[in-house]
């Protein structure tokens, strides 16, 4: 255990000790004599980011309902925070016991975000625990990952010991009660390991080994144990009313990055936009009922004191129930001044008569994501939405007073040219006149239009996998044409940064060769780089130059439809056959229709597992 006194000095010196002190609201504390299994969530980035992620929350307060399994926190330390402990020996602890990592059973990381890799390297490297998994014995925890990112776990073979694919609530509690039978029965680490690959939804990356060609590319996957599945299939949830959601949930002292009850009110989307990994990944679409809604959402505000609700998923407007919900919640709860939030509204199913409601407790922008400037390119990307639908729902807001619009947008996307680029300016300009172009006593509020245009990544399981990725200077020359191009000052323009999307790209494509090039570039310095300030290109180039390894091989590169790619042994549910079917569409521009209006089968309703795809 961690000498608490000294911390509580050394924690003065950081720039926010509440990051490292536990004990808030609703943390559950339990007696370790009475525990037979330890469990560590680690959120490989800082503590206002981890403590807003809804994943943890539910996974934290679905284990400690077990009796036997106690399950903390812990978050990336900051910089400052990182060099006091190691100048002082203090290494990484949970927040609630200040036990260091090193006397937990399981240490779970969730990777929700590639640039986060190295930070967790630093944050088992910080607990005094090998980084390399063939380096760590039995006594050692055991070191697991899930999230989006672990669908393509390749980069990190060697430092995770296995993978969680998919919704994790039912698998964890396999994976734990298993871990208790080691401990009980005395299984050896490969023992335990082995009898975790046959459960569904559990990768072991040392039970397989990669072949490649000459030309770089995967020759074959070998399998190394005869127990471990040639193919890992997705866990899927099949029930979201009967799955487990937490009434209570930790309230922190500072602020995070969202400081209010997070709704999930559904999981899936029916859009299928073809750069979307999420709208891949989370099928089918799967609703929760609206007494199951209202009950978790009096649950969450009684026990927490916060005053929004987050209505959360991929795509809210498409819940079938949202207006009845949205009108209980606010009929319930806005004579104490509690606001309801809609995230992820689509523009062309806005019901701005309820929107409105919702604003009358607390009034903020609005948010739209045309996600490309021209018909053309959103039919290739299968936006399904015309300018017509853009335009008409944003003058509908500002005909009843909203003033204020940030557009998302991504540039370097498939088959864009100059003119797509281009349509950014002039569909956030057309945006600009539908409000001035208005009786004058109609207009109110002080029009304000923010374009945000982030660089396409190339993401595994979707159907853009196989495009490569703008070079960096080409997405730069795109992005300083539209700085240079939008010269209103009642539009605001901003990019997102190419290199950190460049680097992104590598890794959400990269296979086993580039895990050593992870380690090595940790072992110079990086960390944290997600974040601008703390993110070393030349040190991740010179890296990866030092091990012969090309960045565009990865990056930029166009993939052939019948090239193996490093993550073809994982079984999401949608078949590889529609992904190319949905490729090929968009390089003839057509579209498909949304899961609602007709079942493009895509193969998860083979799964069997509810949601629209039951009426199949």
């Amino acid at each position: 255990m961690i000498n608490t006194k000294k911390l509580d000095k050394l924690l003065l010196k950081a720039e926010k000790p509440a990051r490292y002190v536990g004990s808030e609201l609703n943390e559950i504390v339990k007696n370790k004599e009475n525990i037979n299994l330890r469990f560590a969530f680690a959120f490989p980035d800082v503590y206002e980011v981890g403590m807003s992620h809804l994943g943890m929350h539910i996974l934290y307060n679905l284990l400690n309902s077990q009796d036997n399994i106690w399950c903390e926190r812990v978050f990336a330390p900051w910089v400052d925070m990182e060099e006091i402990m190691r100048e002082n020996d203090i290494p990484l602890f949970a927040l609630e016991s200040k036990d260091e990592l090193k006397d937990f059973d399981i240490v779970g990381f969730t990777l929700q975000y590639e640039m986060s890799f190295t930070n967790v390297l630093n944050m088992i490297d910080l607990a005094n625990i090998p980084v390399r998994s063939e380096d760590r014995d039995d006594n050692m925890p055991l070191i697991i990952a899930g999230g989006p990112c672990a669908f393509n776990p390749e980069p990190l073979y060697n430092v995770i010991d296995l993978f969680v694919l998919g919704e994790a609530e039912e698998v964890t509690l396999e994976l734990c009660n298993l871990y208790e039978e080691k401990k009980e029965k005395g299984y050896t680490k490969d023992e335990f390991l082995e009898k975790a690959a046959q459960i569904e939804g559990i990768y072991v990356p040392k039970f397989y080994d990669v072949i490649y060609n000459e030309d770089g590319t995967i020759k074959e996957r070998k399998i190394l144990n005869s127990n471990a599945p040639e193919i890992i299939k997705r866990r899927i949830i099949k029930d979201m009313d009967k799955s487990y959601f937490p009434d209570k949930i930790i309230v922190p002292y500072i602020d995070t990055v969202h400081d209010r009850v997070v709704l999930e009110i559904l999981r899936g989307c029916v859009r299928g936009c073809r750069f979307c990994q999420a709208g891949m990944l989370y099928r089918p679409f799967r609703e929760k009922n609206v007494n199951t809604l209202l009950s978790q959402a009096e649950n969450l505000i009684e026990s927490s004191g916060h005053e929004e609700i987050s209505l959360s998923s991929l795509s809210s407007s498409d819940y079938s129930c949202l207006g009845d919900l949205a009108t209980q919640l606010l009929e319930k709860y806005e004579k104490r001044n509690i606001g309801i939030s809609l995230p992820s509204l689509r523009l062309d199913t806005v019901t701005f008569d309820l929107i409105e409601k919702l604003q009358e407790v607390k009034k903020s922008g609005l948010t739209f994501a045309p996600e490309a400037g021209s018909q053309r390119l959103r039919d290739v990307i299968n936006k399904n939405l015309t300018e017509e639908q853009i335009l008409k729902p944003v003058k509908t807001a500002f005909d009843l007073g909203w003033s204020t619009v940030k557009l998302y947008f991504m540039i370097g996307l498939p088959t864009e040219t100059v003119e797509d680029v281009m349509g950014i300016k002039d569909l956030a300009y057309k945006i600009k006149d539908s409000f001035f172009d208005r009786p004058r006593e109609q207009i109110k509020g002080n029009l304000r239009v923010t374009v945000s245009a982030a660089c396409f990544v190339p993401k595994p399981f979707t159907p853009f996998q196989w495009f490569g990725q703008n070079t960096i200077d080409e997405f730069y020359d795109k992005a300083k044409m539209l700085d240079r191009e939008i010269k209103d000052k009642k539009v605001v323009y901003n990019y997102h940064a190419p290199r950190i999307s460049y680097l992104e790209a590598v890794f959400a494509r990269g296979d086993r060769r580039v895990a050593d090039v992870l380690i090595k570039a940790w072992e110079k310095g990086c960390k944290f780089d997600g974040w601008n300030e703390w993110f070393k290109y030349n040190t991740w180039i010179e890296t990866f130059d030092e091990l012969g390894i090309s960045t565009d091989f990865y990056a930029t590169r166009n993939r052939e439809i019948t090239e193996v790619l490093p993550w073809d042994f994982i079984d999401i549910g949608v078949e590889k056959s529609f992904l190319i079917d949905e490729y090929n569409k968009a390089l003839s521009e057509s579209t498909t229709p949304n899961c609602k209006e007709k079942c493009s089968n895509c193969g998860i309703n083979k799964r069997k597992v509810g949601g629209v795809c039951k009426r199949v």
